[in-house]
């Protein structure tokens, strides 16, 4: 008999293909939450795929026998309650890899546009190009080139590394901060098969923060948040700081202090602490790089997590 997966948070066409080939049966429809336990009781299902819209906690661990695997589409697995699930024989995995370049480069897209004001030229452009084009060339004219900057990492997991290769490859310094990384040899592939290895080591966090022209962070969701005010005013002044990770991590109220006086210059947000409504002050800051948490979604790391995914249930559940 075959195993029925439901696919609750899409999943891309590859990764789907994939799992019927596989002979599971797959139900690829999204289910609200409130229906989401007699939905799985009543089709029997086996493993449910997530993203980020749907929460697995313990009601549905207790309410739904037929689970033996819970999957997340993507890094982090703040949505699913996992050491309880893994208490419960229940297979939690996600796919850490599979997303890493697609979040790297979407801090670069955040930190060119930043350093040479585009995001903020994009919006003004069609209100004022036609009437005012020479005064905001010279309004967006005191841009700034990133090679020979320093650039701050605060988490060095898969994620940070990538922002690292990216980084070194356009001539800029990296320092790095992650508790439980000491080293780490970053590996700088180019389209012609040369490689170029950097042994860097970790900084200091106080180091980190005073030293850097851009600090971007990569690290899982906290309790509280990592950077406030007293980071920020530890941070060089007329520097950049960029969130893809996890809304909460920098103090919103704080961030908005810091860039009206002037200390920090432009702030980057894919994600915030009020999602999916976002405070408006953050909305119409001019001085923020916006989008919509769209870090992992390109079509190449869809497909490489939808291919991961497929992979991993096979081997666990079909053994």
């Amino acid at each position: 008999m075959k195993k029925t997966i439901l696919i609750n948070d899409g999943i891309s066409k590859v990764g789907k293909k994939q799992l019927i080939d596989l002979q599971f049966n797959v139900i690829d429809k999204h289910i609200e939450q409130s229906a989401l336990i007699d939905f799985i009781n009543e089709n029997n299902v086996t493993g449910v795929l997530v993203r980020s819209a749907t929460q697995i906690r313990k009601d549905i661990i207790d309410n739904c026998p037929s689970i033996k695997l819970i999957g997340r589409g993507g890094v982090g697995m703040d949505n699913i309650d996992v050491e309880y699930a893994q208490k419960k024989n229940i297979h939690v995995i996600n796919t850490p890899s599979a997303s890493s370049a697609s979040v790297a480069e979407l801090v670069f897209s955040h930190l060119f546009s930043m350093a040479r004001d585009t995001y903020h030229s994009n919006r003004t452009m069609p209100l004022e190009g036609d009437m005012n084009f020479k005064k905001l060339k010279k309004q967006y004219s005191k841009g700034t080139e990133l090679r020979g900057k320093k650039i701050g990492i605060i988490g060095f997991g898969k994620i940070g590394q990538e922002v690292a290769k990216i980084a070194l490859g356009i001539g800029m310094e990296v320092l790095f901060y992650d508790p439980t990384i000491q080293k780490q040899i970053i590996n700088v592939d180019f389209y012609n098969n040369q490689t170029i290895k950097f042994k860097l080591e970790k900084s200091d966090f106080s180091i980190l923060l005073q030293n850097c022209d851009a600090i971007t962070i990569h690290i899982p969701k906290q309790k509280k948040a990592v950077i406030t005010k007293t980071e920020l005013k530890k941070m060089k002044k007329g520097s950049f700081i960029i969130n893809t990770s996890r809304g909460g991590i920098i103090n919103e109220a704080d961030l908005i202090s810091q860039l009206q006086n002037g200390h920090i210059r432009s702030a980057a947000l894919d994600v915030y602490e009020n999602e999916p409504t976002p405070k408006l002050e953050i909305l119409m800051n001019e001085q923020i790089s916006l989008s919509p948490h769209i870090g992992a979604a390109t079509l190449e790391a869809q497909d490489r997590i939808g291919i991961e995914l497929a992979e991993q249930i096979n081997t666990l559940l079909n053994g």
